[in-house]
């Protein structure tokens, strides 16, 4: 069962992503005073009571001529058309604008259900101005305060109001999930029917035949997965934005869902600066990866090629220096039998636990090797590590002041990591805390 999907929108600076991080309970979301921080859409999962639910956070809709407007508006097209629910966020300091008036009217042809959240209710003032609100023409109006958190679980209330009364997640927690991402024509669609054996989703050459996330459930070797294929996607004839940006913006909730992600790169194109991008999102989100090297039966003297191919991706991929690289045609399904062990491999490294006595082994060797850096007379102490989470592994570091930390030792104690413990293809997340926190 898919998850529900709130989308929050609204003119620049009324308070979207500080209330998107009260929603998710994480700060994903930049927040300034700046108007137009928030570019892209930001996916996150939230849960109220019995419920659970995706949001989305957008870029404030501008009518102004800055370049990045147009396609802000385009990308909150999007969150609006996959959204359940649409929260409009306004400003009851500043009252209704220009701006609110043209979100209005982008809202009123969606048809979808409309909560008017009015932010920054914090004093009696304020309060008095929210009835002025009332004349956008929607049904459902709550004051809240996302900077003080007050009205929120008003909001929830009524956001959740429709939903299935339920905490399941999308599947059973042994089932394996991973997405398949990149660039449009990449052959994403071909690689999800090759593994399945079956034409389960169109393959075509022209980019964004995918128009939605398409899941599917399957068994490998008497172990469940789910493959997510994604794509741009093209509504009645109209491109939202371009391809290759929106193909970014689409994987994202597919991200969001996965425990593994396949980053997909066409050898006859090579690698280019957006499949960086794609590949960072997921490394942001603390993912799984692997490198999918496809239309490998293209190439001419493909043993050589493969070689000369993973230098020049790890020269271009600096920061996945841990991902594995797989070569394939999903055409062809030459090679293909080498995918699913690589996914089985980096999705168990993800959860993989070190006892703290072997850990705080390799780190007391470690620091041995190479003592930190000084600074100011003073040089950062390590008392103990252990782990403290999974999925991707997470380490805890207890020092004497984490002031003391230099990036470089960071790096240096994650490779001395890596060295000694098999977590090929996760990354990891090193956490540092004073001693007496």
């Amino acid at each position: 069962m898919k998850l529900p999907t709130i989308a929050l929108v609204g003119r620049p600076n009324v308070g979207k992503s500080t209330i998107f991080n009260r929603l998710v309970g994480k700060k994903k979301a930049i927040i300034e005073d700046t108007p137009g921080v928030t570019r892209d859409r930001i996916y996150g999962t939230a849960t109220y009571l019995d419920y659970k639910f995706s949001v989305i956070d957008t870029g404030g809709i501008d009518i102004s001529e800055d370049v990045f407007n147009k396609e802000i508006k385009m990308q909150a097209e999007l969150a609006i058309d996959e959204a359940d629910v649409i929260v409009f966020i306004v400003d009851a300091k500043e009252g209704i604008t220009t701006n609110d008036l043209v979100v209005r009217d982008l809202l009123k042809r969606s048809n979808k259900k409309v909560i008017v959240a009015i932010n920054k209710v914090d004093n009696k003032k304020a309060m008095e101005n929210i009835y002025d609100f009332y004349e956008l023409g929607f049904d459902c109006y709550i004051p809240i305060s996302g900077s003080h958190n007050t009205g929120i679980d008003d909001l929830l209330n009524e956001i959740t109001s429709g939903f299935d009364k339920t905490m399941e997640e999308e599947y059973d927690e042994s089932v394996v999930k991973f997405c398949v991402i990149g660039r449009p024509n990449v052959g994403k669609s071909s690689l999800v029917n090759a593994l399945l054996n079956e034409q389960r989703v169109i393959v075509s050459d022209t980019p964004g035949t995918t128009r939605d996330t398409v899941d599917t459930l399957f068994n490998y070797e008497k172990r469940p997965f789910v493959v997510i294929d994604t794509a741009g996607m093209r509504k009645k004839g109209k491109i939202y934005e371009t391809i290759e940006k929106y193909s970014l913006l689409r994987s994202m909730k597919a991200i969001e869902r996965s425990d593994v992600c396949l980053v997909v790169i066409n050898a006859q194109e090579g690698i280019i600066e957006h499949d960086k991008h794609i590949a960072s999102y997921a490394i942001n989100a603390g993912k799984a990866l692997v490198l999918v090297v496809n239309k490998w039966d293209v190439i001419d003297d493909k043993d050589q090629a493969i070689k000369e191919f993973t230098k020049k991706i790890r020269a271009e991929f600096q920061f996945l220096s841990y991902v594995p690289i797989v070569f394939l045609s999903a055409k062809t399904k030459k090679r293909l039998h080498t995918l699913m062990p690589e996914v089985i491999k980096v999705y168990d490294n993800s959860k993989r636990q070190i006892k703290t006595s072997i850990l705080n082994d390799v780190i007391v060797d470690a620091v041995t090797l190479k003592a930190p850096p000084s600074y100011k007379g003073k040089r950062l102490k390590i008392y103990f590590a252990c782990q403290t989470g999974i999925k991707p592994p997470k380490f805890t570091f207890n020092v004497n002041s984490t002031g003391l930390l230099h990036f470089s030792y960071e790096r240096y104690l994650e490779n001395k990591i890596r060295e000694n413990f098999d977590l090929e293809g996760s990354p990891i997340i090193l956490q540092f805390k004073n001693k007496n926190e």
